[in-house]
């Protein structure tokens, strides 16, 4: 006689620890679960109200913060906790993450608006800062790891300074407790040793001639970015030029004075993360260009109908980079054809005064001037709600009743978390993810968010689930710019639909917004 016994492993039928939930067995035959998709979208709706009901992204504001409004933001790429930030008032502050708290105010780093702020590429925690003074200067935030410079000591020291070392006891100029400096103070017309070990370390000024009309005068530095992988700056000045600095000379080794025969401002240089030699920038005739380092020689420019503020390649595609522009949008280029933006991105109701890439490539935060932060997301796949992804439309939006025009956002290098620096002299840490929880998750916690988010994205067409993931409370005025730009929209539509139909036939066409935010290309 043959006897069917059941046999199941000992770690399918008992429980991991007292606490946890004995195990069930399911019978997952289809034909044993007739309302299977009805449960489904059931719990679908449930998910997405449990995903708006924990989106509580902000975290916190970084204690001890700035007296003015923060103009510049930079989040180091090698490390998770440093971060620096630059104040109208011409004063640099280094900042923890990890405890949320400063680690040095240096007050008077620079005697006009801090303009830029960029981290080098090495673990040195070297930093460069450029403002309107037309200085720029170099810090480090990792002061016990530098063994040489200005205004640094180089006998041993022991403690910590809130990332490695701590100043020496005797000194009482130096808070013990907190490993700070809270005085550092500095001459902006001097080259003297500094009253900080953060520093600065070095001063870099443009050459004077008196043959150069623009040298004649003081010419503002207005955005710096370091080389990816070779230890090289470029700045863009007022003076319609963008110049590369090597930190170890004085002067720049490389100048491009002729862009395209312009004598336009150049706004924002940026660095392109794959190729070596291969320069971004932004000018104030509107213009996006592109330029080789090797041959100093321009490439091509596009003209755009309005001016953009900002420009960031993405570090995972680096052939595009995306700009925010002063007609509230923000649009992605690929550097390959660049007669017509490959992305628009909508929602804004101001213009667009910050950008910065996911570390991951496949989102972009931008701070506005409408007082808000928008998330967007550049493919479908990426959004984690089910919500509007690669629509043109933000994944989500973050707002406080206090926070004023964002002037520069930043993502960790984790991308977890970004940072905001707004008019109101704050820097904030939102979380990246509303709902994500903060710490670590247990197995069947991920289990179950995994199978929540999978259920919200299955279902995200349908149009309940498809109302509560889209939901945001935004501030008033907002709300009524929207309603407003909406109403200008189709009155621009309804006018072209006009000029189309009262025309000759074939004689005038239909226009798209990416299309007419072009107006020229230059080779």
């Amino acid at each position: 006689m043959k006897v069917k016994v059941i046999s199941r492993a000992q770690s399918t039928v008992s429980r991991a620890t007292n606490r946890d939930i004995r195990p069930e067995h399911r019978n997952l035959d289809p034909l044993a679960h007739p309302q299977s998709r009805a449960r489904e979208y059931v719990r679908a709706v449930t998910a997405a109200k449990l995903d708006r009901m924990f989106a509580k992204p902000f975290v916190g504001e970084l204690r001890g913060g700035h007296v003015d409004a923060v103009s510049a933001l930079a989040v180091c790429r090698t490390s998770l906790c440093p971060a620096v930030t630059g104040c109208v008032d011409g004063s640099v502050r280094i900042w923890d993450l990890q405890r949320r708290n400063m680690v040095a105010s240096l007050d008077g780093a620079h005697s006009r608006v801090v303009t830029g702020l960029v981290f080098g590429n090495g673990v040195d925690g070297f930093v460069y800062s450029c403002g309107e003074d037309g200085v720029v200067r170099s810090w480090c935030v990792f002061p016990g790891q530098y063994t040489g410079g200005a205004g640094v000591d180089d006998e041993d020291d022991d403690g910590d300074d809130g990332y490695g070392k701590k100043p020496k006891a005797h000194d009482n100029k130096y808070d013990k407790r907190k490993g700070r400096d809270r005085n550092a103070t500095f001459d902006s017309s001097s080259n003297t040793g500094p009253s900080s070990p953060h520093g600065p370390l070095s001063v870099y000024r443009l050459p004077t001639s008196r043959n150069n009309k623009h040298h004649q005068q003081q010419v503002a530095f207005h955005s710096i970015d370091h080389h990816w992988s070779e230890p090289r700056f470029a700045t863009s000045s007022s003076d319609a030029a963008v110049h590369v600095w090597d930190p170890e000379r004085s002067v720049p080794i490389c100048n491009f004075d002729d862009l395209w025969g312009g004598d336009d401002t150049v706004t924002v240089v940026r660095y392109n993360p794959s190729e070596r030699d291969l320069i971004a920038h932004v000018s104030s005739d509107r213009g996006i260009g592109l330029h080789d380092a090797r041959t100093s020689s321009p490439l091509k420019k596009t003209i755009m109908s309005m001016r953009s503020n900002c420009l960031e390649w993405n570090p995972m595609e680096p052939f595009v980079f995306a700009v925010g522009n002063e007609d509230h949008n923000a649009y992605t280029f690929d550097m390959r054809k660049m007669h017509r933006p490959t992305g628009m991105y909508r929602g804004h109701v101001g213009a667009i005064m910050s950008l910065s890439w996911s570390p991951t490539g496949t989102e972009f935060a931008t701070g506005g001037y409408d007082k808000t932060m928008r998330i967007f997301s550049v493919r479908k796949d990426a959004g984690s709600g089910g919500g509007p992804t690669a629509s043109g439309s933000a994944r989500d939006v973050y707002h406080t009743k206090r926070m004023q025009r964002v002037f520069c956002v930043g993502y960790t290098s984790d991308h977890k978390y970004i940072l905001s620096g707004s008019d109101d002299s704050n820097v904030r840490l939102w979380k990246a993810r509303a709902s994500e929880k903060v710490g670590q998750l247990s197995v069947r916690e991920e289990t179950s968010l995994r199978y929540r988010q999978a259920l919200v994205q299955k279902y995200a067409h349908l149009p309940e689930v498809k109302r509560i993931s889209k939901s945001r409370r935004v501030p008033k005025f907002v709300k009524k710019g929207t309603q407003a730009a909406i109403v200008q929209k189709e009155k621009r539509r309804r006018v072209e639909g006009n000029v189309v139909k009262h025309s000759k036939p074939g004689s005038t066409k239909f226009t798209d917004d990416k299309a007419k935010a072009i107006i020229r290309t230059v080779d």
